[in-house]
């Protein structure tokens, strides 16, 4: 074997490519976490999801997080917001991205109730913009330091974008594919009609064949649109569905800025030229200082050199993690929509109308003394929602009100709860067992047996 040999697949990843589109990649992103930080800082929320609320509900793994005080959660959302525009213009962007990946992840991790699929894309996306050169052109690093400008890329950089959104959107659609999405247009039964007054497409909204159309729709949508992005013939009208696919769930559902993520990241998908072309004609636009994007010479190692394994292996990881994880739900008996075992990192995207009331009892041991919770002493609205329907939040929040009232000078405290879920407008049923001691429960990887069959 020739010293140097590489398989195949590692010579195509090190082909040199256009760097152009992985620079409207690191614009996209910056800005876009750049706009809702300031939104979010705009809304109140800082002080309604971080500061207001007695108790968290916690990431398995993460109990360890925790809110800063009020003055240093706000300083997190203004160093979030320096770091996004550091990112967006290119301005010492390792450090930026970096600190732009941690701060957003450590916000996301302080609360599972606010676990959303696309927080979860972002984060993601984060972590891998640290790993590629994004400011080697059309940056204001460039401007700072000429020498580093590359006018090309190994193609990994540009690959590991595609291949993430092409997951995401994959297994989006290959969980469409049930019963009820696709034969009973459950939940978008419930979910299309409530969108009947819209401008202009409200009367399409109160048609009964709507929710299959957009239920059929949305799986084949979701299962080859990177496929139609890919195939240079049809890019430009598949876009133009990401571009109405996006545009819908905005307009229906309150999803804040992800449907703009989407609609920018799919982007990454155009060639390298039209690429060049766009920061051509923003840079005229701007009247911007000329950065050239096919300099005159460039030496081959500093375009696209051998990546070392060591980079190749991470994300190799990465991305084994990215495509096998979903798949654990297979490990735990049950619907996976009512028991959620495995159901999170999973890209399952909207695919359920879910609610619940949880009632929860606290008794003393000693005197044998229950009485009922009242939830809002502790938790949000927002909280109380998500934790009703959900059984690993449920197990928490028995854990806290068992510490709470042993504070208060209960006697070893037992906690039951009585919880009642429907799941896509069926009756109300009972989630778990109300009999068994929530308290003397620990949570885990295993099967949850005091979870109830939904059958």
């Amino acid at each position: 074997m020739e010293a140097g040999w590489r398989p195949t697949p590692l010579r195509w990843l090190d082909e040199p490519v256009s760097i152009a589109p992985l620079v409207t990649l690191r614009v996209v992103v910056g800005a876009m976490l750049l706009f809702s930080t300031l939104r979010f800082m705009a809304l109140g929320w800082v002080e309604d999801h971080y500061i207001s609320p007695s108790f968290h509900f916690k990431y398995f793994g993460f109990e360890w997080v925790e809110p800063l005080p009020a003055a240093g959660m706000y300083a997190v959302h203004l160093l979030l917001i320096a770091a996004s525009c550091c990112v967006m213009l290119g301005l010492f962007y390792r450090l930026a991205a970096f600190v732009q990946f941690v701060l957003f992840s450590y916000t996301e991790l302080i609360d599972l109730t606010y676990y959303l699929n696309h927080y979860y894309f972002v984060s993601t996306v984060c972590a891998l913009l640290v790993a590629v050169p994004a400011n080697r052109a059309f940056s204001l690093d460039v401007l700072r330091n000429p020498s580093i400008r590359l006018e090309q890329a190994p193609r990994w950089v540009i690959f590991i974008f595609q291949l993430q959104l092409g997951i995401v959107y994959f297994y989006a659609g290959l969980w469409k594919i049930n019963t009820d999405w696709l034969l009973h247009a459950l939940p978008l039964k419930i979910w299309v009609p409530a969108n009947d007054r819209l401008p202009l497409i409200g009367g399409l909204f109160r048609q009964e064949w709507t929710p299959w159309l957009f239920s059929w729709a949305g799986m084949l949508y979701d299962v080859t649109i990177v496929f139609w992005l890919s195939w240079r013939r049809s890019r430009v009208w598949a876009y133009l569905t990401v571009v109405v696919f996006h545009s819908l769930t905005g307009l229906m559902f309150q999803i804040g800025v992800f449907p703009l993520v989407m609609v920018g990241a799919t982007l990454v998908f155009f060639s390298g030229a039209w690429h060049e072309r766009l920061w051509a004609g923003v840079g005229r636009l701007l009247r911007l200082p000329v950065q050239r994007v096919n300099p005159p010479a460039i030496e081959a190692g500093r375009v696209a050199g051998k990546t070392p394994r060591w980079i190749m292996a991470v994300l190799a990881i990465h991305f084994a993690f990215q495509i096998l994880f979903p798949w654990r739900y297979l490990l735990y008996p049950g619907n996976v929509f009512w028991t959620e075992e495995g159901y999170r990192f999973a890209w399952r995207v909207m695919l359920m109308e879910k609610a619940g009331t949880a009632t929860f009892f606290v008794k003393d041991t000693r005197s044998g003394r229950e009485g009922e919770v009242v939830n809002r002493e502790f938790l949000n609205d927002h909280q109380e929602k998500q934790m009703a329907m959900q059984p690993d939040m449920i197990l928490q929040f028995a854990h806290f009100l068992k510490n709470h009232y042993a504070q208060k000078g209960l006697h070893a405290p037992e906690v039951r709860a009585e919880v009642y879920v429907t799941l896509n407008a069926r009756p109300s049923r009972l989630l778990i067992d109300p009999k068994v001691d929530l308290g003397k429960i620990r949570d885990g990887w295993g099967h949850k047996t005091w979870v109830l069959n939904d059958e």
